[in-house]
């Protein structure tokens, strides 16, 4: 399900190795994104993938974007990820 976020900020963008990919890389950027509805709406931190990493968001900037959530279990700890499934920038 899409929802609209303000973005905080967004880091660069990285090259991390994937199995997933015949290259044997992808690119990777952390964006921080925050539901509407005031300073305290709830935050996250998302991990853009591929060729969704390579597209350039600044801070206040107001998108539209899919999150998907899930939970690995790594040497005995547990982690949860967040990844953008889809992104676009809402034009106003």
């Amino acid at each position: 399900m899409k929802q609209i976020f303000k973005v905080l900020s967004q880091g660069e963008v990285i090259s991390v190795p994937s199995q997933k990919t015949e290259t044997g890389h992808t690119y990777k950027s952390n964006i921080v994104l925050q539901e509407i509805g005031g300073k305290y709406a709830n935050t996250y931190v998302a991990a853009m993938l591929g060729n969704t990493a390579q597209c350039k968001f600044y801070s206040g900037d107001i998108v539209t974007a899919a999150l998907h959530f899930s939970v690995h279990e790594h040497n005995g700890q547990t982690y949860q990820d967040v990844v953008v499934d889809d992104i676009i920038k809402l034009s106003y």
